[in-house]
């Protein structure tokens, strides 16, 4: 990995088998969508998931028949599963023993202390994690009343009270997230937090939208934040399926230069010059190259004279026009062959590409 960032020195805890904070590289979680009763549903989303990268998976219990289907969901993915849990606190308890790796919760709607002791005593009997989860729209009535509405002030005050109440009971296997719907009083509570406690801090804008105003918010939000050193894991929040979720969270640390997974494609946004279906072509690649893992430069590209120059960093690339297809390896062409078969010679290619580079 390499990266202009220097990071906040963080704890280290570990989520399962997945290091956080302390130096560890940022992880990318997601939340599965499926109904968590239903354990084929749930660990078929999860295996998904798991192939895009997902590397920390949450779901919803919401009651006692989802808590007891964690234990089937567990044995059967390869991922750390985090229970999420509001308001009752014997759920936590029930998927801590069904075989969590970790516990979401509120300490807030938990209940009192005596709740929130049982819960963190569950933890610790398990060897599992908790993420103290603070949203704007949960803050206790005192801090509303204090603060006159979910300011970031207010949030981080609510965090630390959470933090210490748990740090108090003897556990320090704690993440934080403090998010709200908007960039500024999300990026503006996890500076201040990071400022005043050293817990790995997981990264989010909550209810960030569709996919339009979901990934501007959570690339703006998640990226100014890692780009200051602040932040160890993150889920980008989209209304769409939680694979996309996945996939944006790779490329804001691609941009970043903090993480390199799979392919980067390249592609122009096309012009009055271009001749081809580029989009349903770039559509295809994507698709095509959606579950790599090993890093690679990949340019798709509308036009064959200049395409080849534009991308000349990129490892392999496809260009066509006119019914010629070219591809190219660092800027040189180095094959034309007809345009229909523009995806089928760039696949050739990255199957060339790994063969050289193992």
């Amino acid at each position: 990995m390499t990266t202009f960032i220097e990071r906040k020195n963080t704890r280290r805890i570990q989520v399962g088998t997945v290091p956080v904070g302390g130096g560890a590289p940022v992880s990318v979680q997601s939340m599965t969508t499926t109904d968590t009763r239903d354990p084929a549903a749930t660990v078929a989303q999860i295996r998904r998931l798991a192939a895009a990268g997902c590397e920390i998976v949450r779901v919803a219990v919401p009651d006692a028949d989802a808590a007891r289907a964690i234990g089937a969901i567990r044995r059967a993915i390869d991922i750390p599963l985090i229970a999420d849990i509001h308001f009752d606190h014997r759920l936590a308890i029930a998927s801590a023993k069904a075989g969590a790796d970790g516990l979401r919760i509120n300490p807030g709607n938990i209940g009192s202390r005596d709740k929130v002791r049982a819960v963190v005593d569950a933890a610790r009997d398990h060897g599992l994690a908790i993420r103290i989860g603070v949203n704007a729209g949960s803050l206790e009535k005192d801090l509303l009343t204090r603060y006159g509405h979910a300011s970031a002030e207010a949030m981080v005050e609510s965090a630390l009270r959470h933090i210490d109440a748990v740090a108090s009971m003897g556990f320090e296997q704690i993440k934080v997230s403090i998010k709200a719907s908007d960039v500024a009083r999300t990026v503006a509570a996890y500076r201040e937090l990071s400022r005043r406690c050293d817990f790995p801090l997981h990264l989010g804008v909550t209810e960030a939208g569709g996919l339009y105003s979901g990934i501007v918010k959570s690339a703006l939000g998640i990226g100014m934040l890692l780009a200051e050193g602040i932040g160890d894991t993150l889920r980008v929040s989209l209304t769409r399926d939680p694979v996309e979720e996945v996939r944006v969270g790779y490329e804001i640390l691609r941009a970043l230069d903090m993480r390199h997974r799979g392919a980067e494609i390249v592609s122009c946004p096309t012009c009055g010059r271009c001749r081809i279906d580029l989009f349903s072509i770039a559509a295809r690649v994507e698709q095509a190259l959606m579950t790599r893992t090993a890093p690679i430069k990949v340019a798709v590209m509308g036009c064959t004279v200049n395409g080849p120059g534009e991308a000349r960093e990129a490892d392999v690339g496809i260009a066509g026009g006119d019914g010629i297809g070219i591809l190219f390896k660092k800027g040189r062409v180095v094959k034309k062959f007809p345009q229909d078969r523009l995806v089928e010679e760039l696949l050739t290619a990255v199957a060339e590409y790994d063969r050289e580079h193992p």
